[in-house]
């Protein structure tokens, strides 16, 4: 009796939770989830994690990096004006009269100019890195966004596996009690009594391992989401995805222009840029410097302006390591990208494939399995109460419904990841309905 009240206590909580999970959602948006305790929403799992994960913060740290490398490349001059200035006291000995002093300054300004185009090769590196960087951004949204997505419909289909189990559990539950009165009246053996004490105890088993491992679902979700350690989501949605509206061909042409292989292309033309502007440096800098000088006894002074041109000599040294840096950092690029494409078509064709199995799995299951599984479990249902059948039929009926729902339940969940899946590495973005 008392697992009985136990049992009932649950269900009581499993009713106002599912209460809970049809409170709109504007609660939520009132209060904190850790305040309200409400089920997460696939929208709320996303926003929580593109302001609090650190891949996704640590991706868009590095715009600043990009932003100020093209500030300074776009600047006038590469090289900054120097400005130097001196002063001398010059003594100057006589033999009639006094040693005599002088003071004298010189004030000249020198600019370095290069001569190579080396300033647009470098403008154009710096906008490139700029947008590699802002598409490996996208690129991380993207990726996070699925994953986000995968550890929702985790925890999602385990809550409804419970949820199935616990009737499953109830069914079994009012089974052996029944058996348990018959045995008692001397209508059943005792062995029918230990066959469904034995299958009681079975479901209430699978029933906590269920729920260790929704808890751990939770964990990894929580993690995800940067959420408090003592803060383990539930969620709330749909485990069915929504009807899609492409075709395999526009998944492969949006998987050729996904974010991923547009920041390679960006960075393939950056390492060109910096190739170019390597193989430039080679060619010397002019300076270009202009001085004034006053020099001589004070009344009158001389004055001397200056003009001076400095070109220093490429005889030893030509940056054959800049060069050699910047043509395996190209040759690198080239190699990623190639192989970026590859995979990519690779992969979304062989998702392809998977998600049209599982959509005929899953409909075969709705439409053929399921219903005659269900029927068998009423009547078998019906014919134990009336003494029709023993309990070995009657379990082995209760056995193949739950095998069949759980089946149904794992192949949903499988067509809703592999959906996820194929969109992320297709990089669609569908105009769909949360869910």
């Amino acid at each position: 009796m008392q697992f009985v009240t136990i049992y009932r206590s649950l269900r009581s909580r499993m009713r106002l939770m599912r209460r809970l999970i049809g409170v709109p959602l504007l609660l939520a948006s009132l209060y904190p989830i850790s305040a309200l305790s409400a089920p997460l929403t696939l929208e709320q799992a996303w926003q929580q994690a593109e302001q609090a994960n650190p891949a996704l913060r640590a991706s868009q740290a590095n715009l600043a990096a990009a932003q100020g490398e093209l500030t300074d490349a776009r600047a006038p001059l590469w090289n900054n004006p120097q400005l130097a200035t001196e002063w001398r006291k010059r003594t100057i000995p006589q033999t009639a009269n006094p040693a005599r002093s002088n003071r004298e300054w010189t004030a000249g300004l020198a600019q370095t100019f290069e001569i190579a185009g080396q300033q647009g090769k470098r403008r154009s590196a710096a906008e490139q890195s700029l947008a590699a960087t802002q598409e490996v951004i996208a690129e991380t949204r993207r990726q996070l966004r699925a994953e986000v997505e995968q550890r929702f419909v985790q925890v999602l289909s385990l809550q409804l596996r419970i949820q199935m189990e616990e009737r499953t559990l109830k069914l079994i539950q009012e089974a052996a009690t029944a058996v348990r009165k018959r045995v008692a009246a001397g209508e059943d053996s005792r062995l029918d009594g230990n066959l469904a004490k034995v299958e009681a105890e079975r479901a209430q088993n699978q029933v906590s391992v269920l729920r260790e491992q929704l808890v751990q679902a939770r964990a990894e979700l929580a993690t995800l989401l940067q959420l408090p350690p003592n803060d383990l989501p539930e969620v709330s949605g749909y485990l069915d995805p929504t009807p899609a509206s492409y075709t395999l061909d526009s998944l492969l042409a949006s998987a050729a222009d996904r974010p991923l292989l547009r920041a390679f292309d960006h960075l393939e033309k950056a390492a060109r840029n910096r190739l170019d502007l390597e193989r430039a440096a080679v060619y010397p800098d002019v300076t270009l410097g202009l001085s004034s000088a006053r020099e001589g006894p004070a009344n009158p002074q001389d004055r001397i302006i200056g003009l001076s041109v400095s070109l220093p000599l490429p005889l030893f040294r030509r940056n054959a390591t800049g060069i050699g840096r910047a043509t395996t950092e190209l040759t690198q690029s080239q190699v990623q990208q190639q192989a970026g494409q590859r995979d990519a078509r690779a992969q979304v064709l062989a998702l392809w494939e998977r998600w049209e199995n599982l959509k005929t799995r899953v409909k075969r299951l709705n439409e053929s399995v399921l219903p005659s599984l269900q029927e068998n479990q009423h009547l078998s249902s019906v014919s134990f109460r009336a003494g029709e059948i023993g309990l070995l039929q009657l379990l082995l009926v209760n056995r193949q419904v739950l095998d069949g729902q759980r089946d149904l339940l794992d192949a949903r969940t499988d067509l809703r990841l592999t959906q996820v899946t194929l969109e992320a590495a297709a990089g669609w973005q569908p105009a769909r309905e949360i869910r």
